[in-house]
């Protein structure tokens, strides 16, 4: 389901939230299934609950997962989403595309990698 690196710079609770993120984008997990509880998730990760609970609550606050109380997390609707991540993904982008382009990258090639990154998702 997922997978971490324990030993890599980014911390665990990104790389928790970053791939349900993805299973629920992708339909891996379709809207309305519950999420595994945090306690369950968190044995088979082999990690604390408090770092599942944190990924919880940032899918949350991102719009990609809902909580019932006393019943646990279910995924969010993509299409719920869809609007209001995008336009924070634009603006990320839109942030490093004018940094790339002040470190002298030219148009050009920030182009043409973006288009190597969707052709990449879309295979």
């Amino acid at each position: 389901m997922l997978s971490l690196n324990l030993r890599g710079s980014r911390p665990i609770y990104e790389q928790v939230r970053d791939g349900l993120r993805r299973l629920i984008i992708t339909g891996a997990i379709p809207a309305g299934d519950k999420l595994p509880s945090v306690r369950t998730l968190a044995g088979q990760l082999a990690i604390n609950p408090n770092t599942i609970q944190r990924s919880y609550e940032a899918l949350e606050q991102e719009g990609y997962a809902y909580s019932v109380p006393g019943k646990g997390s279910f995924a969010a609707l993509p299409q719920d989403v869809t609007h209001k991540r995008r336009e924070e993904l634009l603006r990320q982008l839109d942030a490093i595309v004018q940094e790339l382009a002040y470190l002298g990258v030219a148009p050009a090639e920030i182009a043409a990698r973006c288009t190597r990154g969707a052709e990449e998702e879309s295979k």
